[in-house]
């Protein structure tokens, strides 16, 4: 009787006739599988939940300065409702936007860039896109100004300590009643922003549908030094319901 114990097995046993390199193209396989995974969940993201954009101007000084990263949040552009205070990015409504300038990385490092850019992997920073920040929302009555050269809203003063220092709320007077389903926006430079005061000819026309809303912007992630959560600045605490004027 023989005493050869279980690890005499025959040479062809299980994992003995593998080809040579299987593990390596097994290996190539998986990390393909978590690149097209991580690029799947981030278009899933961008398009649905959030997104990066890239501040191109210097209209929300100092809260925002050109070259800045933020996120914003997709969701308050669907089942959730801005509030005034708010910072929102928003698609053009039609003539805020000039044409601007592209810069020229050339044909391969554009062509990678516009796919980072598709999925969500980089900050948008072209197109037809801005970025202010919400002053009244529908039915809102926002007046330009009150005898110490404040915007109320409602009837309510606002106490802009958010301002680009120097400036005052708005140099050009205005009184408008926000339409239903449109916000009121205002950059915070307000002597360095074409904002809803530029594009109205009284009666509100230079609110921006809700529709052009693309979200709400509540986190500043680039440059790291400077970093932070947005929150809604306090002296809108103070602003009444339009039912309640």
């Amino acid at each position: 009787m023989s005493d050869r114990t279980s690890h005499d097995a025959h040479p062809h046993a299980e994992g003995a006739d593998r080809p040579r390199g299987g593990g390596f193209w097994h290996a190539v396989r998986e990390v393909v599988l978590i690149a097209v995974t991580a690029l799947v969940i981030s278009f899933v993201v961008k398009t649905f939940l959030a997104q990066a954009f890239y501040i191109p101007s210097g209209s929300m000084e100092d809260t925002l300065a050109v070259g800045d990263r933020v996120m914003v949040s997709k969701i308050q552009a669907g089942p959730m409702s801005v509030d005034r205070g708010d910072i929102v990015v928003f698609e053009d409504p039609g003539g805020w936007l000039g044409p601007l300038p592209r810069t020229d990385r050339g044909p391969l490092v554009e062509g990678v860039m516009d796919v980072l850019r598709f999925v969500g992997v980089a900050p948008a920073d072209e197109g037809n896109h801005l970025i202010k920040r919400v002053v009244g929302t529908a039915g809102d009555e926002v007046v330009c100004c009150d005898d110490r050269d404040r915007i109320t809203v409602n009837g309510q003063p606002l106490e802009e300590d958010y301002l680009f220092p120097g400036d005052l709320p708005s140099t050009s007077p205005f009184e408008v009643t926000v339409p239903e389903e449109h916000v009121w926006l205002m950059g915070d430079h307000r002597s360095n922003s074409r904002d809803s005061r530029a594009h109205d000819g009284g009666g509100g026309q230079g609110s921006v549908p809700m529709d052009n809303v693309v979200g709400q912007a509540f986190v500043l992630l680039y440059p790291l030094d400077h970093a932070t959560w947005f929150t809604v600045p306090d002296t809108y605490d103070d602003v009444p319901a339009p039912e309640a004027r």
